[in-house]
C-alpha cells in the first residue's frame, strides 16, 4: 500500500490538520517509508516463532492492591488554580466549532 497525496489530504481532513506543501511532502515520504518497513515485517516467515506478549522475559513485579489513606479533598484542592465545589476547573483543551 502506498499513501497518495489524495489519501494524505483525506487523513488530514479527518484529523483536522492543515499542512504546508513542504510538510505534505515530508509526511508522504515518512509514511510511505513506515509502510514499506511494515510490508517487510509482514513478509517475514514467523511460522516457527512462538507468540509472546513481551520480547524479553522478566519477572512481573506486581503487588497486591491495598487500601491506604490518601489526601483529603481540601488537601487535594489546595494547589488547584481554580475550583468549583470539590472539582478542579481546567481551561478547555478542545476547540469547539461554532
Amino acid at each position: 500500500m502506498k499513501i497518495t497525496r489524495e489519501l494524505l489530504h483525506y487523513l488530514c481532513h479527518l484529523s483536522r490538520l492543515l499542512l504546508e506543501e513542504e510538510e505534505e511532502e515530508m509526511y508522504l515520504q515518512q509514511l510511505n517509508r513506515i509502510l514499506s518497513y511494515m510490508e517487510k515485517l509482514n513478509s517475514l516467515d514467523t511460522e516457527l516463532v512462538e507468540p509472546m506478549s513481551h520480547p524479553f522475559p522478566f519477572p512481573c513485579p506486581l503487588r497486591e492492591d491495598e487500601v491506604r489513606a490518601s489526601m483529603s479533598v481540601p488537601e487535594a484542592l489546595m494547589n488547584a488554580k481554580e475550583t468549583v465545589s470539590t472539582l478542579i476547573k481546567v481551561p478547555p483543551v478542545i476547540e469547539v466549532e461554532k
